[in-house]
């Protein structure tokens, strides 16, 4: 009796032809390679102004500015310890940004400055940073003299700094930006940022830019 042979399939003929499976990891492993190559990358974010040069005192009491920022990106922000409003949930998504900033190292830094300086010293600021689990070598807080604060917010990062206003009669509030500040290397503002989750993420992103870029332009 003759036996019964079942001829292959097209799909059968197919995948057992090496010249496909040739073909295949060609097209596998060169194809996203030309895409990385050809990929049109997003355009540079605007340089909006320069931050003036600064020194003040951080946390632990000692001299911090612009020199020790020389080098990395960061993003600064504007808050006081004794905020009965908006700082609470600002300081707890700069929380979230510092975990989510593990991955590179010590290139970016968090820089938090008080609008209420006469309030909060260096002890004040280093037992909020405590509270905040802050990293010390990412996340700085910074006080100086009033005037000097307020020169810089207003003239240097071009956001408000108000007067201490009674809210109730145990409470005071400070208005103040929630805005978070992205400054490159260079010590250029290079955007404004709402805390919402759409606009951290947005935040992050260039981050990531402007660290590549700035590797490549950075002399």
């Amino acid at each position: 009796m003759q036996a019964y042979i079942r001829n292959n399939l097209l799909i059968e003929k197919i995948v057992l032809n090496k010249w496909f499976w040739s073909c295949f990891c060609l097209f596998f492993f060169a194809y996203p390679i030309y895409r990385s190559l050809n990929r049109e990358l997003p355009a540079e974010l605007p340089v909006m102004s320069a931050v003036p040069t600064f020194q003040m005192q951080d946390e632990n009491g000692k001299s911090f500015g612009s020199a020790d920022l020389k080098g990395k990106v960061y993003i600064a922000n504007f808050h006081f310890t004794n905020c009965p409003s908006v700082c609470p949930e600002l300081m707890k998504t700069l929380q979230k940004i510092q975990n989510r900033l593990r991955g590179v190292g010590q290139a970016v830094a968090i820089v938090s400055f008080t609008v209420d300086p006469e309030h909060d010293t260096s002890k004040v600021l280093f037992a909020k940073a405590r509270d905040l689990n802050a990293n010390p070598f990412v996340w700085k807080f910074l006080t100086a003299p009033k005037k000097e604060m307020e020169a810089l917010l207003l003239n240097g990062f071009k956001v408000p700094m108000g007067e201490m206003e009674k809210q109730d009669v145990n409470m005071y509030d400070i208005a103040h930006t929630v805005k978070l500040v992205l400054v490159d290397i260079q010590g250029n503002i290079r955007g404004y940022y709402d805390t919402d989750r759409v606009n951290v993420d947005k935040l992050m992103i260039d981050i990531g830019l402007l660290i590549n870029r700035d590797k490549l332009n950075y002399k």
